[in-house]
């Protein structure tokens, strides 16, 4: 217990969000690497996995709780089951690492099991990524997002190349410890991870001095962001649509009278309304004509099957039982107005939130229903071509969408030369989320050397260049409007040609061994 504990506590100090003393990264898990290669039985490793696991992912996902009992209506009695149970779903996988990390230690040799036992960690947390919609929160690797002299090779090998290197460090200090007495074979252990460091290192320090004499002489465009700071309880009330539109509009207009961008982000449905031919749209238009300005905002939209005349406007309604018309498809949407007033380009959230913009299962579980913020639920969208806008051409990741990176991969395939974050961070009230969502999308520029511009309702908005480095970035839960001059890349790195394949790759290269293994032994299976 005192292990799990531990290894959970010196994490947490190092994430960012919680102590954000980043160096602790480098020894978190030796403790726990230690317990699990000293157990006795594979069981044993299992159990302490999946306590370590649990207590880190409690942890780090305790503001569930605010978000599913503040925001989505449930009481303690369910809010707080909830996240117990999302944090064991997530640590089954820790207490598969444990067990998967005692038979290498134990059954192959320290020289292949030093590079075998991190590979199993990026490829658990990959599959991670993916089972059940998916939810890759915070990987190791993300922790370094705000030394940006560390992550420069995430644009080889993404930000789980990162975390394969910080487990292979801390796995490499466990085996030492455990072959002290064993002075020939230290050797063999520390000078292939030395010169993999080293190699990274070489390459990281090259590739920034590239980009930074690159970085002035590219295409840029000046861009502005406005952050409403719009509660989360009042941002749906009807009668406060138009105070909320007047906000945006007042902020977009002091900057475009200071600076003069030549686009304006808004953050996730800044509009509060169905924008499908609203009244409310035309100050909006009204902005952009006189601002001369192009504008991108978050909206919902619907599109109905049948004629337009049979169309019905749900502003403000939370109804979604049996009256409701199944023609109608809801969406989470990105709007991109040009200087003329007109809606040119549309982009609908193409990975949704369970439980947030969608309830699975909804009929066996009715009580969860409240969680589901607009109306009824939405319809997921598809990646396809860039937003253009004058010679920005714009890849759009709606809220969570930031923390996949296959997302941000599939934009810059699709030509987007600067990515935008539009969210809504207000559903984590002063938790430690924001600081994790920030540095989730500190990672999808530095993979795909784009810029990221990020609006959020009440933080954290800013500008993130193609090197990692957060410019400017604006405080939690006040109004603020800033603006940038970002620049506009056009190469695709190797993470975006062929290296997002590293953490299958991973995966795989560890299954292979472990069957190996068990085919060749029958009694070092998991019961052993």
């Amino acid at each position: 217990m005192l292990v799990p504990l531990l290894t959970a506590s010196l994490l947490w100090l190092a994430f960012p969000g919680g102590g954000g003393f980043w160096p602790l990264l480098f020894v978190a898990l030796v403790p726990f690497l230690l317990a699990v290669m000293r157990s006795g039985t594979a069981r044993q490793a299992g159990i302490c996995g999946l306590l370590t696991g649990l207590f880190h992912f409690l942890l780090l996902l305790y503001w569930i709780v605010i978000v599913l009992g503040r925001y989505g209506g449930l009481p303690p009695y369910l809010s707080v089951p909830a996240l117990l149970l999302l944090a064991l779903y997530m640590s089954l996988f820790v207490g598969l690492f444990g067990l998967a990390a005692r038979l290498f230690a134990v059954r192959v040799p320290l020289r292949l099991a030093l590079w075998l036992i991190p590979a199993v960690w990026v490829g658990l947390d990959w599959c991670r990524s993916f089972l059940f919609t998916g939810f890759p929160w915070m990987d190791p690797g993300y922790a370094l997002a705000h030394v940006p002299w560390l992550i420069q090779s995430a644009d080889l090998w993404g930000h789980y190349g990162l975390t394969y290197l910080l487990v292979l460090i801390n796995t490499l200090a466990a085996l030492l410890i455990m072959a002290t007495r064993q002075k020939r074979g230290q050797l063999g252990l520390i000078v292939p991870v030395i010169l993999l460091c080293a190699g990274v290192a070489i390459y990281s320090f090259l590739r920034w001095q590239q980009l930074e004499r690159q970085l002035p002489v590219s295409n840029s465009m000046r861009i502005g962001v406005v952050q409403g700071n719009i509660s989360q309880d009042q941002k749906w009330s009807p009668g406060r649509q138009e105070e909320t539109l007047v906000n945006y509009i007042g902020q977009s207009r002091g900057l475009i009278n200071d600076d003069r961008p030549l686009l304006v982000v808004w953050p996730e449905t800044a509009l509060p309304f169905q924008a499908v031919d609203h009244p409310l749209l035309q100050p909006v238009r009204d902005l952009a004509v006189q601002g001369q300005i192009a504008l991108l905002t978050g909206a919902p939209w619907f599109e109905h099957g049948g004629s337009g005349d049979d169309r019905r406007r749900l502003d403000g309604a939370r109804e979604s039982g049996p009256g409701r018309d199944v023609a109608t498809r809801y969406y989470n949407s990105a709007l991109l107005f040009d200087a003329g007033g007109r809606i040119t380009d549309r982009y609908s959230k193409s990975h949704l939130v369970p439980f947030g913009e969608y309830v699975p299962l909804k009929k066996m579980l009715p009580f969860l229903a409240p969680v589901v913020e607009a109306v009824g639920d939405f319809s997921p969208g598809s990646i396809e071509q860039a937003l253009a806008c004058q010679n920005a051409r714009i890849g759009v990741l709606i809220c969570f969408e930031s923390i996949f990176p296959d997302i941000a991969r599939k934009w810059v395939r699709g030509n987007a030369n600067v990515l935008v974050n539009l969210t809504n961070d207000a559903w984590y009230g002063w938790s430690s989320a924001p600081h994790h969502s920030l540095a989730m999308t500190v990672l999808r520029s530095v993979e795909t050397r784009r810029s990221m511009v990020r609006a959020a309702n009440t933080g954290f908005s800013g500008f993130i260049d193609p090197l990692g480095r957060v410019q400017v970035v604006s405080p939690l839960f006040e109004p603020w409007a800033g603006n940038a001059e970002v620049v506009l890349m056009e190469e695709k790195t190797w993470f975006v040609r062929w290296g997002y394949l590293f953490a299958p790759f991973c995966l795989g290269a560890a299954i292979v061994p472990l069957i190996w293994i068990v085919l060749r032994n029958p009694r070092a299976r998991i019961s052993s």
